[in-house]
């Protein structure tokens, strides 16, 4: 009988331990999810992830898309000077593009010239950019 009631002390104290354990992690997941906000200011943030609503359009002199209602969703690579463009309706993405901080919330692309720009902020995104005869453009707000 004693060895029961031990066994079944371990047990308890085992089951406690798992769901506190799993109370912290439900506890962190709630904290890390409502951190990111659409306040969130890319040029300020080492990580960012955003979606960004409104006109994207994409043409390669074959294929044409055009939508007012599409999306961008926006993330920062671990370099912190890299983006990633994910763009909806079928439109390829854009990787891998270098940007540098201009103003207190501003990211312009490096290299910006009259057939690319591409400038960010925690509210905007617009975007023209053309390469070997292909280009994207967005005019979306977060």
């Amino acid at each position: 009988m004693k060895l029961s009631v031990q066994k079944n002390s371990k047990r308890s104290r085992f089951k406690n331990s798992f769901r506190f354990l799993g109370l912290l992690v439900l506890l962190f997941s709630l904290i890390s999810l409502t951190s990111c906000s659409r306040d969130d200011d890319p040029a300020d943030n080492d990580f960012f992830a955003g979606t960004y609503n409104g006109s994207i359009s994409y043409n390669d002199g074959t294929t044409s898309i055009s939508k007012d209602n599409g999306s961008v969703f926006v993330t920062k690579i671990a370099s912190g000077t890299k983006y990633n463009f994910r763009f909806s309706d079928g439109i390829p993405d854009l990787n891998g593009v270098e940007f540098e901080k201009t103003g207190d919330n501003t990211l312009v692309m490096v290299g910006s010239s009259a057939t690319s720009y591409i400038r960010i902020d925690n509210k905007d995104l617009k975007i023209l950019y053309s390469k070997d005869g292909k280009t994207w453009t967005a005019n979306a707000v977060r």
